[in-house]
């Protein structure tokens, strides 16, 4: 399934579950075109990722998809492309295809953004200035309750499909 073929079944499943109240409104540019926005995932976990090529965690992109795969439409991964850490490819076209063709990634995946400083992403400016997360590398996790809310952040080091972030997402899921 292409992330774009993704996102059309996330809407419609989210839609059949009903609204959720909601603090903060998010939208990141998607890298295939048009938008994701993280209100229509309210009502599941998001685990948001600071991604990069050319990192040395990211064969961590091989477990994003997997633990995507895993849960499905009751959780959503999304990696975000940076290049705050000077470790990105040159263009989103590239980074499309790198993910597409080392990865096979269909997960939902923005074009490039910057996650640190002024002119961070508004979500990440969010973070910062409310919850005091600033990513300090590439692939820094943060993850959303299902009103959207900050409930745990992890560095660079923790596996996505591991036992903290697994657990983590099981919690919520639980709850």
């Amino acid at each position: 399934m292409n992330r774009r073929a993704f996102t059309l079944t996330s809407l419609a499943a989210i839609a059949a579950a009903g609204p959720a109240v909601a603090t903060e409104r998010f939208t990141f540019p998607s890298i295939d075109g048009g938008d994701y926005d993280l209100a229509v995932w309210r009502g599941r976990p998001i685990l948001v990722v600071n991604t990069a090529s050319l990192c040395g965690f990211t064969d961590q992109y091989a477990d994003l998809q997997r633990l995507q795969d895993t849960y499905q439409d009751r959780a959503i991964v999304l990696a975000v492309p940076s290049d705050d850490f000077a470790q990105e490819l040159a263009d989103n076209a590239a980074v499309a295809e790198f993910c597409e063709m080392q990865y096979g990634l269909t997960l939902p995946l923005t074009t490039i953004q910057s996650v640190r400083g002024p002119g961070a992403h508004p979500f990440y400016r969010w973070l910062a200035r409310d919850h005091g997360f600033v990513p300090q590398w590439n692939f820094n996790k943060v993850l959303l309750d299902q009103a959207g809310q900050p409930v745990q952040t992890w560095g660079s080091g923790p596996n996505p499909m591991g036992r903290r972030i697994r657990g983590a997402l099981d919690g919520l899921l639980a709850a």
